[in-house]
């Protein structure tokens, strides 16, 4: 009699870690802007999409100052149809809250949406931008994402929302400042497989790709009118060789084909969230080679 119920147990035991591991991953992304989200970790949705896995993109503002020409509830429409479309092309639901562009600020308010965001998605991980940048509203992301670390699971914070029974994994998306301290990447994917359709989904962004960002650097005049010579254009401007440390994150991770890698995008997990160890990165980031 014995016998049979520790074997029961085992089988119940094996099932739940079956389980476990089959049970698709919650994984949210917040961005300032609609488009922060697609260049930031577009091409690892779109691995995570691929594998059934659960990819929400937010957005905190609506976009409705980036552009030369227009502003204000027109643009915004825009800006959220463009980004209805970016999510189909990704495979991911979008969602863009109705902040002002250029005006994000870190209130309990605003921390609140995005305690909610999270706790609504049953976020495994949650990927947002490090503070230090040079756009307020990318800082003031950062800073919500941190302020909702550990308050996600809180049950009198934000009360209307059942809290997480766990803390998610926060990381940081990747970023080229140097001060005060260098983006440190504790994995680094992949994404030669999937750059061109990440491209595609940032094509989506049309006034942000091909009219407001090279307005910008002055190069509008050198934008094609084409959809293919658009895409080229944009695969051009968004091909960024991995850095060194991001290519000795590629290496730890894929051995030797990491050394190949062309388009990479890079985490760093932020110090107030879960912390977890290469097991746990491998098991969220199932798209790494075992």
């Amino acid at each position: 009699m014995m016998k049979r119920i520790l074997f029961s147990l085992c089988l119940v035991w094996m099932a739940a870690i079956l389980f476990a591991q089959e049970k698709p991953l919650n994984i949210i992304v917040l961005g300032a802007h609609p488009d922060d989200c697609d260049a930031d970790a577009g091409g690892t949705a779109i691995l995570y999409a691929r594998m059934g896995h659960n990819v929400k993109f937010v957005s905190l503002t609506n976009g409705d100052a980036g552009h030369y020409s227009m502003g204000g509830g027109a643009l915004a429409k825009i800006r959220m149809a463009e980004a209805q479309e970016a999510g189909r092309r990704f495979g991911v639901e979008y969602l863009v809250m109705d902040n002002h562009d250029g005006e994000l600020m870190p209130t309990l308010e605003n921390r609140l949406k995005v305690i909610r965001e999270i706790r609504k998605w049953n976020a495994d991980i949650v990927i947002g931008p490090r503070p230090n940048d040079y756009h307020p509203d990318h800082r003031n992301t950062a800073i919500l994402m941190q302020d909702a670390a550990y308050l996600v699971i809180v049950p009198n914070v934000a009360p209307d929302v059942p809290p997480l029974k766990k803390n998610p994994v926060f990381l940081y998306s990747a970023d080229r400042f140097q001060k005060p301290y260098p983006f440190e990447p504790d994995v680094a994917i992949d994404i030669d497989d999937v750059f061109d359709q990440k491209i595609y989904g940032m094509a989506a962004h049309e006034s942000q790709q091909f009219d407001w960002l090279p307005w910008t650097s002055g190069t509008l005049d050198q934008v094609p009118e084409d959809e293919a010579g658009r895409l080229e254009y944009l695969a051009r401007r968004r091909s960024f060789a991995p850095d060194p440390s991001t290519k000795e994150s590629l290496i730890k991770w894929y051995g030797e084909k990491g050394e190949m890698v062309k388009h990479s995008e890079g985490f760093e997990v932020c110090e107030y969230g879960k912390q977890p160890g290469m097991q746990e990165l491998r098991r969220l980031f199932p798209m790494l080679p075992e």
